[in-house]
C-alpha cells in the first residue's frame, strides 16, 4: 500500500515507522526543508523520538504533490495547519483516496469546528477517518502495545484503515461517532493542562483524581451537546486518551500545565515545552463554543481563564472548590432517581 504522511512532528514521524513496519510504501512530507534536511543526516529527530531511526526506505520530501497516487494520506499537522494543507493537496486528490486524521483540536479560521469537518469542506469527494485514543508518539514508534479508534461516516473507510494500521502491537477499533471521537481528543488536552497545573502547584492525587474524573464529564457534557454519543467518552478517544495525557510526562500539555502550575505565563510556558500544546488553541474554542449553551464547563472554563484572562492561579483553585453546592450527576438523577424524603 502506497502512503503519504503529511507532517514530520512525533506523531507523523512515529505513523511513518509503524506503517513501514506493516510492510507499507511511505512517503513523508515536511513542511519545512530544514525539517526535511535534519531527517535525511540524521536519519530521525532526537528531540521529538529519542533514540528512533527512520527506516531508509521511506521517503523524505517538502513536495506537497507527493500525495500523487497514494492508496491513504495521513494529516499529522498542527491543528492550524489542517484547512491550509488540505487546499494545498486538492489539487493532485483524486476521489478514490482515503485521508486520516491525526491532528487534534479545532479549527479557528471557521467557527471553531471539529477537524474532520474541515477537512471533508476541503476534500467533499474523500472518505475521511480520524484516528485517536491513548497513543504517545514516542511509545508507538517503539512498538509499546497500543489501542486506537479509527472513527468515520463510512464504516468501508474505517475497516480499510483498520486493516492498513493494525498488528500484533497496535490494535484499532472502529467507531461511527466521529464528533464524539475528535471531541474527546481536543478536550482532554484541556485537562491536562489542569492536571499539570495541579501538580505544578504541589496538590496531591485527591486533586488528580477529582479533575481526570470530573473532566470525563465536562468532555462527555460538551461532546454531546455537539453531536456526539455518551458512550464515546467512556472510551479509548475520550478516558483512555485523558489518563494517558494528564499522566505521562510524554504530553506536552501536561509538561505546560506543571510550568503554568509554578508560577510561568502561558506564552513563556508554550515556548519552554518548545512544541504545539493543544489544549491552549482547545480552551478558546471551548469557551467560544459554549458562549450561548446551557451548558456548565467549569474546567474548561477555569483553564481559559487562566490562559487568555490572567486570572489568579489560586483564585481558579479556590473558585473551582466554592462553586454552588450540587449533586454530583445531578442531570441524571432528576430524571431517572428521586430521594426518598
Amino acid at each position: 500500500m502506497k502512503i503519504t504522511i503529511l507532517g514530520s512532528g512525533g506523531w507523523g514521524l512515529a505513523n511513518a515507522v509503524l506503517l513501514n513496519k506493516n510492510g507499507h510504501d511511505i512517503t513523508l512530507w515536511c513542511f519545512l526543508e530544514s525539517e526535511a534536511e535534519l531527517l535525511k543526516k540524521e536519519g530521525g529527530n532526537e528531540k521529538l523520538l529519542p533514540g528512533i531511526k527512520l527506516p531508509e526506505n521511506i521517503d523524505i520530501t517538502t513536495d506537497i504533490s507527493c500525495v500523487k497516487g497514494a492508496d491513504l494520506i495521513v494529516v499529522a499537522v498542527p491543528s492550524f495547519g489542517v484547512a491550509s494543507t488540505a487546499r494545498n493537496i486538492r489539487p493532485f486528490m483524486t476521489k478514490d483516496q482515503t485521508v486520516v486524521l491525526l491532528s487534534k483540536g479545532f479549527d479557528k479560521e471557521n467557527g471553531y469546528c471539529i477537524l474532520a469537518e474541515t477537512l471533508q469542506r476541503e476534500l467533499p469527494d474523500n472518505n475521511i477517518v480520524v484516528v485517536t485514543g491513548p497513543s504517545h508518539a514516542e511509545e508507538v514508534s517503539r512498538g509499546v502495545p497500543t489501542a486506537v479508534v479509527a472513527a468515520s461516516k463510512s464504516r468501508k473507510a474505517a475497516e480499510f484503515v483498520q486493516d492498513i494500521y493494525m498488528n500484533d502491537r497496535f490494535r484499532v477499533y472502529t467507531s461511527p461517532d466521529v464528533v464524539g471521537a475528535e471531541l474527546g481528543g481536543a478536550m482532554k488536552n484541556i485537562m491536562a493542562l489542569a492536571v499539570g497545573i495541579s501538580d505544578g502547584m504541589g496538590f496531591g492525587d485527591n486533586t488528580k483524581a477529582m479533575l481526570m474524573t470530573r473532566g470525563i464529564l465536562e468532555m462527555a457534557r460538551f461532546g454531546v451537546a455537539l453531536g456526539g454519543h455518551p458512550d464515546t467518552f467512556s472510551g479509548l478517544s475520550g478516558t483512555g486518551d485523558l489518563i494517558v495525557t494528564c499522566v505521562s510526562d510524554h504530553s506536552r500539555n501536561r509538561r505546560m500545565g506543571l510550568l503554568l502550575g509554578k508560577g510561568v505565563k502561558p506564552q513563556e510556558a508554550i515556548e519552554k515545552v518548545g512544541a504545539v500544546c493543544e489544549g491552549f488553541f482547545a480552551a478558546e474554542a471551548v469557551h467560544e463554543l459554549t458562549k450561548d449553551m446551557d451548558i456548565e464547563l467549569p474546567i474548561s472554563e477555569a483553564m481559559y481563564k487562566l490562559l487568555y484572562e490572567d486570572m489568579d492561579i489560586m483564585e481558579i483553585a479556590k473558585s473551582l472548590f466554592t462553586r454552588e453546592k450540587k449533586g454530583e450527576f445531578s442531570e441524571i438523577w432528576n430524571k431517572h432517581l428521586s430521594w426518598e424524603e
